[in-house]
Order: structure tokens, then sequence, then C-alpha cells
């Protein structure tokens, strides 16, 4: 990056299948470059999940740079409804029987903010001043019903219906995109994640590695942790931390 923004940045992305899984079926995106980030992670037991994650990120990668804060939001965003249409399209051209659909979360750096997206249960946290805590709120069926007052948050990774979400790039014709902005500081650090990592690791053990560790590491880290604990699912990890110029 260019010393005359304000901030500068590391990052490093895994992914692997993990140990149950015979397709890997998440799919990420590191453009440091263009200060964009993204982790999709296609709907396991729907047809062609590969096919959705990629597709999403076939469309982001061709995300260009951009000079101006609100044309940058509005390209991501623009194309991931793109990606929703297109794959909303493909399986009604199939039958319209099955779902091609993909959790997203993307993360952009610009100037002095950082911009979230997401849709689905893919996860942002973030590490600041020794603080681990999770930025985006998961569109699923438990989350919901821990907002609501009805599951304890500790209860919601075993409940039965954990797995089920209630957005997801793909899934229906018309698709909201959440975005938030948030101010950043010195050492920040942001980790995006399918729900492959966090289902076998506790935030506690992010935040630390985290801490301890360079990107390049503390994803590696992670990711070698989840496939430690058995991995039932795809895992895939990003880890972007930024520092003043």
């Amino acid at each position: 990056m260019s010393n005359t923004q304000p901030f500068s940045w590391v990052s490093n992305g895994v992914t692997d299948v993990g140990k149950v899984r015979k397709i890997n079926e998440d799919n990420l995106l590191c453009l440091p470059e263009r200060g964009l980030w993204v982790v999709a992670d296609g709907m396991g037991g729907h047809e062609a999940g590969d096919l959705a994650s990629t597709t999403i990120v076939q469309y982001l990668q061709g995300v260009p740079e951009h000079t101006v804060f609100s044309k940058f939001v509005t390209d991501v965003e623009d194309r991931i409804l793109v990606a929703n249409n297109n794959l909303f399209a493909e399986a009604y051209q199939r039958g319209g029987n099955v779902t091609i659909g993909s959790t997203v979360v993307a993360l952009m750096i610009f100037d002095q903010y950082a911009v979230f997206f997401w849709a689905g249960d893919s996860r942002i946290y973030r590490y600041r001043n020794n603080v681990y805590e999770r930025i985006t709120r998961d569109h699923s069926y438990v989350e919901d019903l821990v907002e609501q007052g009805l599951l304890a948050r500790e209860d919601a990774e075993s409940h039965p219906h954990a797995n089920v979400i209630t957005r997801a790039v793909g899934s229906a014709p018309d698709l909201f995109v959440d975005i938030d902005v948030h101010d950043i500081q010195d050492g920040d650090q942001f980790l995006l994640c399918s729900d492959g990592l966090y289902k076998d690791i506790m935030d506690e053990e992010m935040g630390e590695a985290m801490h301890k560790m360079p990107p390049a590491e503390s994803s590696q880290f992670l990711l070698d942790l989840a496939l430690e604990r058995g991995a039932s699912d795809n895992v895939t990890v990003t880890v972007v931390e930024v520092k003043a110029n």
C-alpha cells in the first residue's frame, strides 16, 4: 500500500476440505492490493455449493481499484447481488427444485474505514486492544431464537437446527446484504471464517492466536487446530492486520 494511505496491512487466507467432507464448498479471495477479502461457504447438502461459492469469488475478483469510498462499497454490493441473480437463475434452469447457494462475508478497507458485508452464517471478528468480538450477526434460525430470548447463547451451537440459515446468496430472487462501517485503529485485526472454524474453535482461542501471532501464522494455526479436532465441515479462515502508516 502507498504511504499516502493512513493504513497498510498484511493478510493471509487458508482453506481445507476438512476431515469428513469429500468436496471443499468453501472459497476465499484475498486482494490486499485492492483492500478486499472474501470468504464464501457453499451450502452443504445442496447441489453445487462449490459452484455457488466460486461464482461469488469470481465476481468479486473483478473489483477494480477505486478512489471513491461510496463507489467501492456499491461495486462490492452490486457484484454480490449479480452473483445472487445468476445463481438463482441457474437453479431455475435446472428445474427450480434445487438451491445453488452460499454464504458470504467480505471485508473492505478504504482510507480509515473498514466495511463489512455479509449474508448467512460465515463471520467476521475483530481483535482490538485485547478485546475479541464478533462483528457480524448470523442470518440463522438459532440466532433468531437467541435474539428473541428463546435460546441461550451457549446452547446455540448444539441446537439441532444450528445449521439452518435464513439468508444466502442464490437462495432467493431478492437478496439483502447487511453492510456495516467501522473506523479502523492501529493494530486492528480482522478474522473472516466459515462456520467450519467456529464449530470447533472457541472465540477465546481465536483471539489468543491473533494476539500472539501474525496473520500468516495465526490463520494456519487455527486451521490446523480445527483439523486436529475433527473438522466435520470445510474450514476457511482469513486474518487481516492493519497498521498506521
